[in-house]
């Protein structure tokens, strides 16, 4: 049981991802799962999610805009170590900066640099938009019953260029490896959308709703 807290910082349609993590609660026992862009509720928060759509640059702006909600983020995650899931650009969030349209500081928590993708196969068009195959890295809680060969659904131009290969738990093959989940400790992060991921997607948000790390 537990509280699971899906940031709104006016960054995403929130509906969807907000049905999913709902449904995959109720059919596994793992409490309530709510939306919400007040700083109170991510301090209670045993879980939190932050999704995010569009461009690094003005997501990031938006949530620091957002008064003290990513200070009770950042309180929440590194101080009191719980769960936390970030999808698109709310993973890309997690790196040490962001390379579209500018440079532009993330939070830092997991090494590397967000950079255009920039396929092999020159036919291949960006963004890379559609279902594509995971490639898994590296064991994790919240892969439970998740495969090489499982199916995810992208929608983006740039990836996160992870500096430790131990914190990239799966990739993707677009003429090039496409990193697709990022981890350590209790944070993980999504390129893909799980809500829209259909089997592998809701298991993924299983997985995370019911990890105690």
């Amino acid at each position: 049981m537990g509280l699971t807290v899906l940031v709104d910082y006016e960054s995403g349609n929130l509906h969807s991802a907000e049905k999913a993590f709902q449904r995959m609660a109720a059919e596994t026992g793992a409490g309530e799962v709510i939306v919400s862009a007040r700083p109170e509720d991510v301090a209670r928060a045993d879980r939190i999610v932050l999704p995010g759509d569009g461009a690094f640059p003005a997501c990031r702006r938006a949530l620091g805009e957002h008064g003290g909600l990513f200070e009770a983020i950042d309180e929440a995650v590194t101080v009191k170590g719980r769960p936390f899931m970030g999808i698109c650009i709310g993973m890309q969030m997690l790196a040490d900066r962001g390379l579209e349209y500018e440079p532009t500081p993330g939070f830092g928590w997991i090494g590397g640099e967000v950079a255009r993708i920039t396929p092999a196969n020159p036919a291949l068009k960006v963004p890379h938009m559609g279902w594509n195959d995971l490639v898994i890295d590296h064991p994790h809680p919240i892969l439970a019953g998740v495969t090489t060969g499982d199916h995810a659904y992208f929608v983006h131009s740039y990836h996160f260029r992870v500096a430790d290969p131990a914190q990239r738990l799966a990739h993707c093959d677009y003429a090039g490896d496409v990193t697709a989940i990022v981890g350590r400790d209790t944070i993980v992060g999504t390129q893909f959308h799980p809500e829209k991921s259909a089997a592998t997607g809701l298991r993924i948000i299983a997985n995370f709703l019911n990890w105690a790390p």
